[in-house]
């Protein structure tokens, strides 16, 4: 399945009826953050396609002191569209990681900068566990819902565990690097053993 934008909007609004602020919200905050990266100028251009194409239709809302709230539903033709879209072979996941980058060379990164890196990571990966966990309540109560986010949960909690297991021997690992980095090279080209002043500093 080509996973795209029009794709993302007829799923969300199959479940419920929303505006384009609130389908961009779970976009980049909710539950649809996991499947592909919609942008704010990407999804208006969407609803206004599928508008003209039948696949979704939209009614105001007046609310006092504010403007008018565009409200877009799926409809019948749509809902065709989404269950074509849904049987077909889904792509490869895609996973890019700047942090796995640095890990690559993390013998080329200040072991006391790694570890403020390292942790940041730790700490983003806690946020986002919190963040799936908490989004339950924005899924349908069913068990492909219940799947989603339960594999979510473990995937992030694994990483999480590892994350924490590995740390000490990352960081050492590092130490040494940066230790046989600044270690001086004998005549020659090995390296030399360090001075009894230098192992004594």
């Amino acid at each position: 399945m080509t996973m795209n934008v029009r794709t993302l909007c007829l799923g969300i609004l199959s479940l419920k009826d929303a505006t384009g602020y609130e389908i961009k919200k779970m976009v980049e905050e909710g539950v649809f953050s996991h499947f592909i990266d919609a942008s704010y100028g990407s999804i208006y251009p969407a609803l206004a396609q599928m508008l003209k194409e039948g696949l979704v239709t939209v009614r105001s809302e007046t609310q006092p002191g504010r403007p008018e709230r565009k409200i877009y539903s799926i409809t019948g033709k749509g809902r065709a569209v989404l269950q074509e879209a849904l049987h077909t072979d889904p792509a490869p996941d895609k996973f890019k990681s700047e942090f796995l980058f640095q890990m690559l060379f993390m013998d080329r990164i200040d072991p006391q900068h790694l570890a403020v890196i390292y942790d940041a990571y730790i700490e983003e990966q806690e946020a986002e566990l919190k963040r799936v966990e908490d989004s339950r309540n924005e899924l349908p109560d069913h068990a492909g819902a219940r799947f989603v986010n339960d594999f979510g949960r473990v995937l992030l909690g694994t990483a999480i565990a590892f994350l924490k297991e590995r740390r000490e021997n990352i960081l050492a690992a590092a130490r040494e690097a940066n230790r046989e980095k600044d270690t001086p090279a004998a005549p020659d080209g090995r390296t030399s053993p360090a001075s009894p002043a230098a192992r004594e500093g």
